[in-house]
C-alpha cells in the first residue's frame, strides 16, 4: 500500500494516518471489539418493525451521549492511532460527526426527547466557532464544510427552524460553510482533505467520494443564492463523472490515467461499494442523465454481491488494510448512501434491497444502540451511529 493511501485514509472523519503494524491495537480498541463481537447474533431479523426498534435504540443512544453544550464527540484525540493530527482537526473530527447526529435527529420522527437534542445540537451548530484548516498537509475541516453544508441546507428547509430565532443563523452559518468549500475547491472541481506537496491555500487533491456527499447540498445552495461562484456545484459534478469507470466503479481520486492494475486493487468494483453509492446518488440528484435507474441497480447488486469485503474491514484499526485496501469506516457511510440509492428505484423493487441492507446493519448494532466502524473513538462512534440510523429510516 502506498504512503498516499495512509495519508489519504479520512472517510468518515476519525481517520488515523500515522503507520501501524498490521493487527496492532491499543487497549480500548480491543474492549470495543469484544464489545461487538460479543453481542452479535448469528442472524437479525430485517423486518420493518425490527429496524423501527433498532433505530430507536440508536437515537436513544445519540441522545443520552449529547455533550451539556449541545455538541457530540470530543475535540481531543480519543486513540493513540489519532494522534498525529493537527490540534484542530479532531475539532474537525468532532463537528463533522455533529453534523451527522443533528441530521438524523432532523430525519427521525419527533418525540420530546429527539427535538430537545435537535435543538440543542443546532444551537451548537450555529453558535460555536467554525473549524479551520489544521496544517499545511491536514485539511480534515472540509469533512466539517462538506456535512455543515448539507445539515444547513436541510436545517433552511425545515418548518420547525423557520422562526426568527432560527433561521437568520441557520442561513449565516451554511453561507459561512459554503463560502469555505468554495475557497477549497480544487482546480479540478472536487472537494479533499488534505493536500499535496507544494502546500498552497488552494488545496490540489480531492475524491470522488466526499464531493459526492456534498454535491447535492451545493445544488440547493447554488439554488438559495449562498454560493458567491455560480459554477461551483457544476464543476463538483464534472470531477465525480470523470472518476466514473466502465466497471461502474468510481476513482477514489481522479488520476489521468486510472489505478486499475489488477488484483487487490482499490479501485476495483470490490473496493469502491461505498463510492458507488454516493457517486451514483449524488449524480442522479444533480440531474445527470448517464446516471440512470439501471445503473443505479446495478450499483446496488454489487453492493451486495461483495458486501463481505466492506464487512470484513469493519473496526479493523489500520486504514486500509483490508482486501481491495477496503477501510473499517467505508462499512456505514457506505450503507448509508446505499439506502439512498435503493430509494431511487422504483417502488416496487425498494423493499428487498431494504431487507438485506437492514440485516446487515442490525447484525453489528451494539447493546447501547449504538453503531461503530473503525476505532471506537467518540467522533467514529456518533458518525457511524448517525449513518446506520439515517440508513434503517430510509427504509420505513
Amino acid at each position: 500500500m502506498s504512503a498516499r493511501f495512509a495519508v489519504a485514509a479520512a472517510l468518515a472523519f476519525g481517520v488515523a494516518v500515522v503507520p501501524c503494524v498490521r493487527g496492532q491495537e491499543d487497549g480500548r480498541i480491543v474492549q470495543e471489539k469484544a464489545k461487538a463481537a460479543a453481542v452479535l447474533p448469528s442472524a437479525a431479523d430485517p423486518s420493518v418493525e425490527a429496524a423501527r426498534a433498532g433505530t430507536d435504540r440508536a437515537l436513544a443512544f445519540l441522545v443520552a451521549t449529547q455533550n451539556q453544550d449541545g455538541s457530540w464527540g470530543s475535540h481531543s484525540a480519543d486513540s493513540q492511532f489519532d494522534a498525529g493530527f493537527a490540534t484542530e482537526t479532531y475539532y474537525c473530527f468532532q463537528m463533522g460527526a455533529h453534523c451527522l447526529a443533528v441530521l438524523a435527529l432532523r430525519r427521525a420522527p419527533e418525540t420530546q426527547e429527539r427535538r430537545a437534542a435537535l435543538d440543542k445540537g443546532v444551537r451548537w451548530l450555529v453558535t460555536t466557532a467554525l473549524p479551520m484548516r489544521g496544517s499545511n498537509w491536514d485539511n480534515d475541516a472540509v469533512w466539517a464544510w462538506l456535512y455543515g453544508t448539507v445539515a444547513a441546507t436541510e436545517l433552511q428547509g425545515d418548518p420547525r427552524f423557520q422562526s426568527d430565532e432560527w433561521r437568520a443563523p441557520v442561513v449565516q452559518r451554511g453561507k459561512e460553510f459554503v463560502h469555505w468549500l468554495e475557497r477549497n475547491q480544487v482546480p479540478g472541481g472536487g472537494f479533499g482533505y488534505y493536500d499535496d506537496p507544494t502546500f498552497s491555500r488552494r488545496p490540489k487533491w480531492a475524491t470522488s467520494f466526499s464531493t459526492s456527499a456534498v454535491l447535492p447540498a451545493l445544488g440547493v445552495a447554488m439554488q438559495l443564492g449562498w454560493c458567491s461562484d455560480p459554477d461551483t456545484a457544476e464543476r463538483a459534478s464534472s470531477y465525480i463523472r470523470r472518476c466514473r469507470l466502465p466497471s461502474g466503479a468510481y476513482e477514489y481520486d481522479l488520476n489521468p490515467i486510472p489505478r486499475v492494475h489488477g488484483g487487490e486493487e482499490i479501485n476495483n468494483v470490490r473496493g469502491s461499494l461505498g463510492r458507488i453509492q454516493v457517486s451514483n446518488w449524488a449524480l442522479h440528484q444533480f440531474g445527470d442523465k448517464d446516471t440512470t435507474v439501471d445503473r443505479i441497480r446495478t450499483g446496488v447488486e454489487q453492493f451486495f454481491e461483495h458486501h463481505r469485503f466492506l464487512a470484513v474491514a469493519r473496526m479493523r484499526p489500520v486504514p486500509h488494510e483490508a482486501y481491495y485496501a477496503n477501510a473499517g469506516y467505508f462499512f456505514y457511510f457506505g450503507h448509508f448512501y446505499c439506502s439512498q440509492t435503493i430509494e431511487l428505484l422504483p417502488e416496487a423493487e425498494r423493499e428487498g434491497f431494504h431487507v438485506q441492507l437492514r440485516e446487515k446493519l442490525l447484525l453489528t448494532q451494539r447493546r447501547d444502540g449504538s453503531f461503530c466502524d473503525f476505532q471506537g473513538t467518540s467522533y467514529m462512534t456518533t458518525s457511524s451511529t448517525a449513518f446506520a440510523a439515517m440508513a434503517l429510516l430510509a427504509g420505513l
